[in-house]
């Protein structure tokens, strides 16, 4: 379980009648996706599965290679990993990446690709089995671990989640849904990379760029019944500007005295940008502070 934190301050200052974070950058495997990955990394090697490969743009990869070294310590059979990334991934994040694979060379690789999708899809035709989540809905699964610890939020009104595929947001919301709790599911996307959030309004501002890197699905399976799921929930989908993005940072570190990443503060764009709509939300604002 990660900490949900109140700031009553930021708040105020925001405009909010309440906020919460969901800090899943202190996950031990680094981001929310070390909900999933490693729930599926089991599931597969329960059934005698024993490669395995992602293409990542870092949470993801790093998520799967802690996972896959911390249990290589203990098994007789070792699990193999081949992580395909990009030539523009994050600095730190491949630093960390480049760790955990030299503690395990003989198992883990970490291979710079200039097209990381086009290395999975011929690693899957020799055998290994992808992690992709946005294609496998086994991902969906484990992510009901964090609806039900959000769930925890006495007078939930409203969750904001920067997305790439949308795996995560749509485990939440049929959880939601499923359970009968009014909360609303917003997504957030960049400003060079919002496939979701143009089912909901065309984004028209600069063309740039974004510093949220972790933000790369241009296309998505899941896109139908994600919009559909979200649309029941009263929820919306956002587009932030890297301005946006530095903004809410910088309000982060002077009212919260925390200092988030880019990719986290995706979701305190998305909420600032649903109040000065006027957005009916009823209840607490949940930000998911998701890792580097």
């Amino acid at each position: 379980m990660t900490p949900i934190e109140h700031y009553p301050e930021l708040a105020q200052i925001l405009g909010f009648a309440d906020l919460y974070f969901k800090r899943e950058d202190l996950h031990k495997y680094g981001s929310h996706k070390g909900r999933s990955i490693p729930l599926m990394i089991k599931h597969y090697h329960d059934k005698s599965e024993r490669k395995f490969a992602i293409s990542s743009s870092g949470n993801a990869a790093l998520a799967s290679a802690l996972y896959v070294a911390e249990i290589n310590k203990i098994n007789s059979e070792p699990i193999k990993l081949d992580i395909f990334v990009g030539q523009n991934i994050n600095p730190n994040k491949l630093e960390k990446l480049k760790e955990v694979e030299s503690a395990d060379s003989d198992n883990i690789r970490v291979l710079i690709k200039e097209r990381p999708l086009q290395a999975l899809t011929q690693a899957v035709e020799e055998g290994y089995r992808s992690l992709r989540q946005s294609t496998d809905d086994i991902a969906l699964l484990g992510y009901r671990e964090l609806a039900e610890e959000i769930a925890q939020i006495k007078n939930a009104g409203a969750i904001f989640i920067g997305t790439s595929s949308g795996t995560t947001a749509q485990a939440l919301v049929e959880y939601f849904i499923k359970e009968k709790l009014p909360v609303q599911i917003h997504l957030v996307q960049t400003s060079s990379c919002h496939p979701i959030s143009d089912q909901f309004e065309n984004y028209d501002g600069p063309d740039e760029k974004s510093i949220a890197d972790a933000i790369v699905a241009q296309t998505t399976e899941r896109i139908p019944k994600l919009v559909d799921l979200i649309n029941k929930t009263g929820g919306y989908s956002w587009t932030a500007t890297n301005d946006e993005i530095k903004s809410a940072k910088e309000l982060v570190i002077k009212h919260a005295s925390l200092n988030i990443s880019n990719n986290s503060a995706l979701s305190i764009v998305g909420a600032m940008q649903a109040i000065y709509r006027d957005w009916q939300i009823e209840g607490s604002i949940i930000c998911l502070i998701c890792g580097e």
